[in-house]
């Protein structure tokens, strides 16, 4: 039980870590920016780009979790393991995909680990 915790605690770690080189590269390209556009058209596109970048670290980090859960075996395949990541880390919870008994706990922490990223994402970029 406690070996599974510190494995949990690690990806949690990793998770944060990649999360926070993403916004704080995010962050650092929209200080560069000599000033915030005006007009739609304009702040339309940067918030496309900000947006579209977010959702690349978010399912990179979906993918960390995908890619331990075939690598320990408790999802047949990747495409299982990234929907089911997928779903879990957006806490949507279809529960048509779940996890082998021994490792189903990583799903709720998956899930608080997905809502405090996205937490993240929108206390970050509303600075």
């Amino acid at each position: 039980m406690i070996a599974k915790l510190l494995i949990a605690w690690a990806l949690v770690a990793v998770t944060v870590a990649v999360h926070a080189g993403g916004l704080a590269s995010l962050l650092r390209w929209l200080m560069r920016s000599p000033m915030l556009p005006t007009g739609f058209w304009p702040t339309a596109w940067l918030l496309v780009r900000v947006t579209s970048t977010l959702i690349v670290i978010h399912l990179g980090e979906i993918a960390i979790w995908a890619f331990f859960f075939v690598g320990v075996g408790s999802l047949p395949d990747l495409e299982s393991a990234l929907y089911f990541s997928g779903t879990t880390y957006a806490t949507v919870g279809y529960g048509d995909v779940v996890l082998k008994d021994e490792w189903r706990m990583f799903g709720p922490v998956e899930g608080l680990v997905g809502i405090l990223m996205c937490g993240l994402s929108t206390g970050s970029s509303l600075r």
